[in-house]
């Protein structure tokens, strides 16, 4: 059975973690509108939809090959949440798997959908730290494409919340001092996800 709780609980760590993905949407939000901020969000959301398709249609396909490669994926999918730690805990990147454009120029929903289609860690978080959440770390394209759906909804969620709340949150996003913290704790959290994935390995 699926672990569909746990998976969510990954990727929640990892979308709620302050970056420049949160920092660009409440700021074209607040300085071109919600219209904008809305067209972003679906840019985004159909790139990460189709980004995360391939990458199971990939994971599938590999991990039916061979059984044994399930213990190899668990230590890349802890590489992976702790990497994804360590950006968090110094603040001098993106710890979204999702990183969309701050140029505002562009057409928004354009651009969030390119680059969120070939962000290659969003293709790496799918296929390392997906199968971790099935039993015999092998999951079916099905099984693959509900746990995408769950990201998607899970990211496209979060950042609703921002574009709809973006005067609210702008003095949490804004303020180093306090995103820092926030990133730090997630941090913690995302390495001991990585630990299990670890432990999991070797079990």
């Amino acid at each position: 059975m699926i672990d569909i709780a746990g998976f969510a609980l990954a990727v929640l760590l990892v979308e709620l973690t302050p970056g420049p993905n949160m920092a660009w949407l409440v700021t074209l939000t607040l300085s071109e509108g919600r219209r904008a901020g809305l067209g972003a969000i679906t840019g985004i959301a159909l790139g990460l939809a189709a980004n995360a398709a391939l990458s199971v249609l990939a994971a599938s396909l590999i991990l039916a090959q061979d059984g044994g490669l399930a213990q190899g994926v668990s230590v890349l999918a802890a590489a992976m949440m702790t990497w994804l730690a360590w950006e968090a805990w110094r603040g001098s990147g993106e710890s979204s798997p999702a990183a969309t454009p701050r140029q505002s120029g562009q057409r928004h929903a354009l651009a969030g959908f390119v680059i969120n289609l070939l962000n290659p860690k969003a293709a790496l978080f799918f296929i390392t730290v997906m199968p971790q959440f099935i039993p015999d770390g092998r999951p079916s394209f099905v099984q693959g494409l509900a746990m995408a759906a769950t990201s998607v909804i899970i990211a496209t969620s979060i950042h609703l919340a921002l574009v709809l709340g973006a005067e609210r949150v702008r003095g949490v996003l804004m303020a180093e001092s306090r995103a820092r913290i926030v990133r730090r704790v997630l941090a913690i959290a995302m390495l001991g996800v990585a630990a299990w994935f670890l432990a999991k390995a070797f079990a």
